[in-house]
């Protein structure tokens, strides 16, 4: 069973208020489909365009929860699908280490014991892009020849989610920033340095960097730096 991470419920405590009271359920739902056609499915997350936040739900004790935020930071197949209607992605982590693409996307995946990645693009009823949905396996084949049937499975939930979901985020921006910046912070330093490093540029793009990436994946910049630690991205 998947579950929603803390700062996705949280931020859907806001929508389910004002806007959409059954979001949280459809994404449970959406959750339980996909493990219905891929069962070694570890992480599935629906990201929105318009409003650049994304919801995340894992497997119980999964890693996986920054994969989101390393395409942020260094590209990866979720920020390429969105580019136009139709796109799907699918990655075998393997491959991806050994031609050097989406490096930091590729690193933390396997340090978070992702093998496999199935990335689609989300459209409305006039085939515009409003959403990206990520899909991540603990094994290396675990989306072969399953492409239609998550697309049927979850295509229409993503596309109603996505809509409903097109709001305007100002609660959830003030609750996921301060609080989660003051825990780890050592982690967060240590990461931010390793970022410089990397893209040559100083502390505080760096840290922007990361904490944006955060924020876009909605997670906590702690997790974020420590998958990146244990990635060992320099």
């Amino acid at each position: 069973m998947l579950e929603l991470v803390p700062e996705s419920r949280e931020a859907l405590a806001e929508i389910i208020r004002w806007e959409d009271p059954q979001l949280d359920e459809e994404l449970l739902a959406m959750g339980r489909l996909a493990r219905a056609v891929v069962p070694e499915l570890v992480g599935m997350s629906l990201s929105t365009v318009r409003e650049g936040v994304t919801f995340t739900l894992l497997a119980p004790n999964s890693a996986v929860a920054a994969l989101d935020a390393a395409q942020y930071i260094d590209g990866g197949p979720c920020l390429d699908v969105v580019s136009e209607p139709g796109q799907t992605i699918e990655t075998n982590i393997d491959d991806l280490l050994d031609e050097g693409r989406w490096t930091v996307f590729a690193r933390s995946s396997a340090a978070a014991g992702v093998a496999s990645s199935l990335s689609m693009s989300i459209t409305d009823s006039q085939g515009r892009v409003t959403g990206g949905l990520n899909l991540y396996a603990s094994t290396a084949e675990a989306f072969s020849g399953r492409h239609e049937a998550l697309a049927s499975a979850l295509g229409g939930s993503a596309q109603s989610a996505t809509t409903n979901a097109d709001l305007g985020f100002f609660t959830l921006e003030r609750a996921k920033q301060a609080p989660a910046v003051l825990h780890d912070r050592a982690r967060i330093e240590t990461a931010v340095g390793m970022l410089a490093a990397r893209y040559r540029e100083n502390v505080d793009s760096a840290r922007a960097r990361l904490l944006r990436a955060a924020q876009r994946a909605g997670i906590d910049p702690a997790v974020v730096a420590r998958v990146l630690i244990f990635a060992h991205v320099d």
